[in-house]
């Protein structure tokens, strides 16, 4: 608990004294000289005092306001009634947007006396400006409601007696002290369930993007239940006590306090930038936050990410030494009469009440390899709950014994490798040795990215968090009971033989991240050293390479090609190889996407990337020196199309055929047999009906919901439609534009609402359908807006427009790639722009990766033509950027 701190120049009691009585306004002076202490300490903060220094200052601060305001409505002799601070208040632990708790202590049940006066002493609190929360109660009632909820006996346990009789707040605490009530072993029970409900709330890790600082797994509330811990079992006053009680060692106390020192620091700085309590580091602050800390930017790291990996190493460290000491809590008062139960593992482990522990102290010096041993064993023993806490303190004291000379230790190479090897408990082990330090330590290309964020919406978590993600996810394919989550994949790693080649890769994929340069470059460099280092073949180190290297392509031809074209299946083949090669990179960019971010992952995704791969295995299967040719691609096409037109009722064949005349070619190449049946039996059905004509279907194979439109052509077409699809809150991922000889077009985009989700609530699609013929039928662009705004998060993050264009391979159309900041409405931005311009598009494929866009379109001019004149190019993307990069 700290003691308040308070000096003349933060508040002068004497002058207020003295302007009190003087002034007939109390209010004002009272609302004055908060503001104006908390300026100072503000001002404090900012020529670089710590928080360390203000944080008491504020609880000074706020002691000498609340008190004279209690002063004005209570008499100080009257022994029937105390003030007392509580919770955070209680501790002075008062950061500028902190809330004050206060118990109103009475001898007697609140009376009409004391009702007023309390009445108007909060209304004064409140209106000078300080968030109050407030009980009163008796001694009997603060001992009833302790009793029943462990979070009143927790506020209680931290209180100061601030104003009234100290023999009455002595009374309170003998009642609600333990062993009256909650003691130790119940006090500790309750409050480790608290804390494990509340990791659960943020996913039991640490890293997200915006992290709470208070809540948040390694933050103060983290450091707060040690602290209550110590109080309640050791009537222990502050936490260097746990040195006095062989807890903590004297360094392990010097963590402990640096960390929460840091972790005030950034508290009360984001207190002060949002003007209120906010304990999230939102997107709104983080910046701003960095700067304020004394960051600054340097060539290829921005300040903002170096102070999140500062916050998150800290959080991470103060994460280990909380699982530490409650475990040793646990042992001294939860099994402190319990017999120990230990066997032995080997002559260095023995599993003692299900934790396992060294044999004696002196093994990891004698026999340094045992430091990776110990979480194969882990790996091994499923029935073992974890690693003892005097266990976790030697392994945390002997990292230094991971050198070189251990990394070329073949023991230790071995073990490493039977690690990735093992059945089960992979990732529960490498995310224990990435919390002890041992990853980092035996990997130190993998120290560079622990903590490391990217300032982006697109990666959710830091990148060693990541990488230990992706790994989990590879592993999570392998167990039946998650089969249904992704059953392909589930299916195709069962043809995996060597399942740690997969790790390997995914434990290198993004570790050259922040170093410059390409970083699936560099890590395939780093992966080929360690492989070969580890003894893996020529070929298994080869195949790792390749897929570090490589662990993009796959996502980036779904996402950003037109996969329907047999030449980009081709290149693709061609870069892939063989269908071993193809198994490993389609499994590893499932798991790279869904560790990424939990919103990434959709069914359109998943979808595309079956789609990809059944294209490539059946170019593998016919082989690549043989692929099919544009003609036989297109009869096949037809033969499959009209077989499954055969097997529908109420189908004119003859008819189907007639109107497969007047579409060329491409149409049949860029759609598939399922997709060309529906699309024509859509039409014939529809006849001679009034257009436009609005069809859907769930699309399973693609993952979202189908809708065709057929119409006659006309201008701004593709602008009216994508305008519409986005005012009823659609997300568009892929768009074919198609126009027949004799003028009319067919087109069809695949949707998705705002959770990601396929539509098939048929009110909902009615509307849709209503919505998109009334739109075409106006064809009046300039009378639709786009409604939707723009979510908070993206304005956070500065994208400038980039345009780029390239020459289609078979010089049909040309590739426009648009990069740019996400938002509401923006290909219908991108349509009018190419509307004004004369250019059509043929075709769209629609890439967001959390706030930035990478859209590639296939567009012509209006006679169909690549645009190849440079004037053209230049006038259009001068266009688009002007009009998305305008404020």
């Amino acid at each position: 608990m700290l003691t308040p701190q308070i000096d003349d120049e933060l508040f002068d009691g004497g002058a207020f004294a003295a302007r009190l009585a003087a002034d007939s306004d109390p209010l004002k002076l009272f609302r004055e000289a908060l503001q104006r202490g908390k300026q100072v300490l503000q001002q404090r903060f900012r020529s670089g005092s710590d928080a360390t220094m203000l944080v008491p200052q504020q609880t000074g601060l706020t002691d000498a306001l609340v008190t004279r305001a209690w002063q004005r409505f209570f008499a100080a002799a009257d022994p029937r009634v105390a003030l007392i601070a509580v919770g955070g208040y209680g501790r002075g632990e008062l950061h500028p947007g902190s809330d004050i708790d206060l118990l109103i202590l009475l001898t007697t049940p609140c009376h009409d006396e004391f009702r007023s006066a309390i009445e108007q002493f909060l209304t004064l609190l409140w209106d000078i400006g300080l968030e109050v929360g407030h009980s009163v109660r008796t001694v009997d009632e603060c001992r009833d409601e302790a009793l029943r909820d462990v979070t009143i006996v927790t506020n209680l346990m931290e209180s100061r007696c601030i104003a009234g009789p100290l023999a009455l707040y002595g009374a309170m605490t003998v009642a609600t002290s333990a062993p009256t009530l909650w003691n130790s072993r119940e006090f500790f029970a309750a409050k480790w369930e608290e804390q494990q409900a509340r990791h659960r709330k943020f996913h039991d890790t640490a890293y997200n993007l915006e992290p709470n600082v208070k809540e948040g797994p390694g933050g103060l509330r983290d450091i707060q239940m040690i602290g209550w811990v110590v109080k309640r079992h050791f009537n222990a006053g502050t936490l260097h006590d746990l040195v006095d009680h062989q807890f903590l060692t004297a360094q392990e106390y010097q963590a402990l306090i640096d960390g929460q020192g840091f972790l005030w620091n950034v508290r009360f700085a984001l207190h002060m930038l949002a003007g209120r309590r906010e304990d999230r580091l939102l997107f709104d602050h983080q910046k701003a936050l960095a700067e304020l800390l004394g960051y600054r930017d340097e060539a290829g790291h921005l300040a903002v990410e170096k102070f999140m990996q500062a916050y998150y190493r800290t959080i991470t460290e103060l994460g280990r030494l909380n699982e530490m000491l409650l475990q040793l809590f646990q042992e001294a008062i939860l099994y402190a009469d319990s017999a120990t139960e230990c066997r032995s593992i080997n002559s260095r482990f023995r599993s003692c009440n299900g934790f396992i522990e060294v044999t004696h102290n002196g093994i990891f010096q004698r026999y340094p390899f045992a430091l990776l041993e110990l979480f194969l064993i882990l790996a091994q023993h499923p029935e073992l709950h974890g690693v003892r806490a005097t266990t976790i303190r030697l392994i945390r004291s002997n990292t230094e014994l991971i050198n070189d000379t251990f990394r070329n230790d073949l023991r230790c190479r071995s073990l490493f490798m039977e690690i990735l090897r093992q059945p089960h408990g992979i990732t529960h082990q490498l995310r224990r040795m990435n919390r002890y330090g041992i990853l980092a330590a035996y990997l130190p290309v993998f120290a560079r990215i622990v903590g490391r964020m990217q300032y982006d919406l697109f990666h959710v978590y830091t990148v060693d968090d990541h990488t230990l993600m992706v790994i989990r996810n590879l592993r999570r394919f392998t167990v039946r009971e998650h089969a249904h989550e992704i059953p392909f994949c589930s299916q195709v790693i069962q043809r995996i033989p060597k399942l740690e080649l997969l790790y390997l890769a995914a434990l290198f994929h993004d570790i050259a991240k922040g170093r410059g340069g390409d970083h699936s470059e560099l890590g395939g460099s780093d992966a080929e050293e360690f492989c070969l280092h580890h003894g893996l073949s020529e070929y298994d180190t080869a195949l790792v390479r390749w897929l570090v290297k490589n662990h993009l392509l796959m996502s980036m031809t779904a996402q950003r090609k037109d996969i329907s074209d047999p030449e980009v299946i081709a290149e693709f083949a061609t870069a892939v190889r063989d269908q071993g090669r193809l198994d490993h990179l389609y499994l590893l960019t499932v798991a790279d996407i869904r560790g990424t971010s939990p919103e990434l992952w959709n069914t359109w995704k998943d979808a595309l990337l079956i789609q990809l791969y059944t294209a490539t295995k059946h170019a593998f299967r016919r082989g690549l020196e043989n692929l099919a040719q544009k003609d036989e691609l297109v009869r096949e096409a037809r033969r499959a199309s009209f077989e499954l037109l055969e097997s529908r009722d109420g189908i004119n064949l003859r008819h189907a055929e007639a109107l497969w005349q007047r579409l060329n070619d491409d149409y049949f190449i860029r759609h598939d047999p399922n997709e060309v049946a529906w699309q024509t039996e859509s039409m014939l059905r529809h006849g001679n009906g009034p257009l436009p004509m609005v069809a859907f279907r769930a699309e399973i194979r693609r993952g979202g919901t189908e809708i065709f439109i057929y119409s006659a052509d006309q201008d701004h077409l593709f602008a009216i439609t994508t305008t519409v699809l986005d005012q009823m809150g659609l997300n568009i991922v892929d768009a074919r534009i198609y126009t027949s000889r004799d003028g009319y077009t067919l087109n069809s985009f695949i949707v998705l609402d705002e959770a990601g989700q396929a539509i098939d609530d048929q009110r909902r699609l009615q509307e849709i359908s209503q919505a998109l013929h009334d739109g075409i039928s106006r064809n009046d662009l300039a009378a639709m807006h786009v409604t939707r705004r723009r979510p908070h998060r993206l304005k956070h993050f500065s994208i400038p427009t980039e345009v780029h264009f390239r020459a289609h391979p078979r010089q049909r159309y040309t590739y426009m790639e648009l990069i740019t900041a996400d938002r509401p409405g923006l290909l219908a931005q991108v349509g009018r722009v190419m509307a004004q311009h004369g250019i059509r598009v043929h075709s769209a494929k629609i890439a967001t990766f959390g706030e930035r866009v990478e859209d590639v379109f296939f567009i012509t001019d209006a006679a169909n033509r690549p645009l190849d004149d440079e004037q053209q190019r230049s006038a259009l993307s001068v266009a688009i950027c002007d009009r998305l990069d305008q404020p």
